[in-house]
């Protein structure tokens, strides 16, 4: 850490030494299975801090003495944009055993900077096994967690319920519960905000790595709300909970898109480079439960629409009309390719697609539901005998067979978010009680 960056931090943790003595710690909320870790009031400081900020504060106290495990990715970084790998390791009296990471791995995809040693990848920073809980391991082996005191959470959500994060983090908690090892997760902000709730809740009958929890595709909660809603509702498997302790932001306000936070901007998974990418897989993601490409390969991956067999400049023509708010589109064309990302080849790899960009021209009036269904039911409409359903993919990314169905009665998409009016004010109702902020 630089010696001005230093100063800065060795500066706030007297700010925050005073307050604790002034007793301006905020009341901690209560909870039967989880904790929430008392911070002080820090309205007076310039934009937001994360968990991991807070823990940085504290000079690591909770973790001090301790063998940990950490599960967490490249988004892992302090307001200074400081990686949590990066200065823990200086911690003299932590051990760091093991680092799991999520999908896409510790640095988004395959880092030059980790080092193999047999069949494990090692951090070379703090020397510990790194060990990926979507590939290899789907849930934490036994072994892995060998001589660990506390499990340690730092990842950004992209905010949206297709990610597999938070059902990597539960599959964790499975394990930590039978192994008795209490988690600690340090809380940082949902990017797409945390006061718009949007979509279908997912139905038991199906459930799936990409819908694991009974929550809308956009669920507007923090990763550490998310958890905490999780630990405390038994949501794990066999109602597994874990002695769970979050730690929580501060200066972080419900209406704040990321870019207001003041916090760096780390893409939560290759191509995510940016707050409007992140939005705009909101809805384009929803489209891979279809035949239709969404720019993986190519050249703005989630931002592109199109297939071989659509003629760009009507599906443009007719989509346009639509005069959907928030965004416009441009026809074009694109080829995807192989990328080093996934290890299957995109869908329609090496064929010209012919379809649109999606560019979103005001975030707060973007209703990406609605885009992504309503680009759905067109593609349906003009090519009847091309388009096809992705399997039962489309139904695990909505939580059920509504948009399938909806799209098979031929009915205006317009109508559609209306029948997920009711599951967005059922969450809504539901999720207060676990809201920190």
């Amino acid at each position: 850490m630089g010696t001005s960056i230093r100063g800065k931090y060795n500066q706030l943790v007297q700010i925050i030494c005073l307050v604790l003595l002034l007793g301006g710690v905020l009341p901690a909320q209560e909870y039967q299975y989880s904790k929430i870790y008392p911070v002080p009031d820090l309205s007076f400081y310039p934009g937001a801090l994360t968990g991991l900020d807070i823990l940085q504060q504290m000079d690591f106290a909770p973790l001090q003495g301790k063998r940990i495990a950490i599960l967490c990715n490249q988004t892992a970084v302090n307001r200074d944009g400081q990686h949590l790998l990066d200065f823990i390791n200086a911690q003299w009296d932590i051990t760091v055993k093991t680092i799991f990471t999520p999908e896409f791995g510790l640095f988004g995809r395959q880092d030059e900077a980790v080092r193999l040693s047999g069949k494990d990848d090692i951090d070379p920073v703090t020397g510990a096994r790194i060990i990926n809980l979507f590939s290899r391991y789907v849930i934490p082996p036994k072994w892995s967690l060998t001589d660990v005191d506390v499990i340690v959470v730092d990842l950004m959500d992209p905010g949206i319920r297709y990610f597999t994060f938070i059902t990597t983090i539960t599959k964790m908690f499975e394990t930590a519960a039978k192994l008795e090892i209490p988690v600690i997760v340090l809380d940082r902000p949902n990017p797409l905000r945390g006061d718009v709730v949007d979509g279908p809740i997912v139905r038991t009958g199906y459930q799936s790595f990409v819908g694991y929890h009974l929550v809308p595709i956009r669920h507007g909660l923090t990763i550490g709300e998310y958890l905490l809603m999780v630990n405390e509702m038994g949501w794990a498997k066999d109602l597994a909970r874990v002695d769970l302790t979050v730690i929580p932001m501060v200066n972080w306000q419900r209406n704040q898109w990321h870019n207001k936070t003041g916090l760096p901007w780390v893409p939560p998974a290759p191509a995510i480079d940016s707050l409007e990418i992140n939005l705009a897989y909101l809805a384009t993601a929803l489209l891979e439960g279809t035949n239709l490409s969404i720019g993986r390969g190519a050249d703005k991956p989630f931002q592109l629409v199109g297939a071989p067999y659509i003629a760009g400049r009507h599906f443009f023509d007719v989509i346009n009309r639509r005069n959907l708010a928030g965004t416009k589109f441009r026809a074009v064309s694109f080829t995807p390719h192989a990328d080093q990302v996934r290890p299957e080849p995109p869908v329609y790899a090496g064929q010209t697609c012919h379809g649109l960009e999606l560019i979103i021209t005001d975030r707060d009036l973007f209703d990406p539901l609605l885009t992504a269904t309503t680009i759905i039911t067109i593609a349906h409409q003009l090519y009847p005998r091309q388009f096809n359903w992705n399997g039962d993919y489309i139904d695990k990314l909505v939580g059920y067979d509504l948009v399938r169905t909806f799209v098979a009665q031929d009915k205006d998409p317009a109508y559609l978010p209306a029948r997920w009016t009711s599951d967005v004010l059922k969450f809504n109702r539901f999720r207060e009680r676990f809201l920190l902020y």
